[in-house]
């Protein structure tokens, strides 16, 4: 782990007001590490890397409750006293795929059985006493927004230079300190940015184990199929069952390899 960032910031985050910190507008100015346009990305601490995980959930990117929750604790633990070490780690472990992510999450690996490989009953020991197996991250690890809300997906983070500078300089370096750990990119969008950075010759993409559909509760039907618990009759025209099939055949032949 590194405090070079978060040293720089430390002092702003100490004087913090938690009530103040109500939307993405109320994030100070002075924790804007770049903006192009309408796109604006913010330094929250999340800069803890696990470099013991077997395993690493990758998100597209933080959002505004995360990233207010994680500068809260971190706030917390430094008025406590606490050493930036710590409080960067104390930071991380708040609202990792918190509400209905986890459980579908969970659900999902557990049904992979990378609960076995990972020597637990359930993955939901990741984030309670297995949480060194574990490094949950983003590709665009630090919160962007666009028009003062969270980033969607759009516009393309493989073809905007701001958003491409924030994966080569800060996502990569990440992978770099995480070993021979297996990564799983939560839904297409992580998918995509991380097949791109393999073209790059940036990371290795023989670790990342794509093909989950995305957890959020609003993806409810493709997990459902995915898990077996929906029949491909009983989908909408919204649900592709061939891609998720093929996908998961994939997915299920590279775990059985590890």
């Amino acid at each position: 782990m590194t405090t070079e960032l978060f040293d720089r910031y430390a002092s702003i985050i100490r004087d913090l007001k938690e009530g103040d910190l109500v939307d993405v507008n109320s994030l100070p100015i002075s924790l804007q590490i770049d903006r192009d346009a309408s796109l604006t990305a913010y330094y929250p601490p999340f800069d803890y890397v696990n470099t013991r995980a077997k395993i690493v959930l990758v998100g597209v990117t933080p959002g505004f409750t995360q990233a207010r929750n994680a500068l809260i604790a971190a706030r917390n633990g430094l008025k406590a006293g606490e050493s930036h070490g710590a409080a960067l780690m104390a930071a991380k472990q708040v609202g990792a795929f918190s509400g209905s992510l986890r459980p579908n999450l969970v659900a999902m690996l557990d049904y992979l059985k990378l609960n076995q490989w990972l020597g637990v009953s359930t993955c939901d020991e990741l984030f309670a006493n297995a949480s060194h197996l574990v490094q949950t991250t983003s590709v665009l690890r630090f919160p962007v927004f666009i028009n003062d809300a969270n980033y969607n997906g759009t516009p393309n983070m493989t073809k905007h230079p701001m958003l491409q500078k924030m994966l080569k300089e800060y996502f990569v370096q990440e992978v770099k300190m995480l070993g021979d750990a297996i990564f799983i990119p939560l839904g297409p969008t992580v998918s995509e940015a991380m097949s791109w950075l393999g073209s790059q010759g940036l990371i290795d993409v023989s670790r990342v184990f794509d093909g989950i559909p995305h957890p959020s509760g609003a993806n409810a039907e493709r997990i459902a199929y995915f898990l077996g618990k929906k029949q491909r009759s009983d989908l909408s025209s919204k649900t592709n069952p061939e891609k998720i099939d093929q996908a998961k055949a994939e997915l299920q032949k590279k775990i059985s390899g590890l």
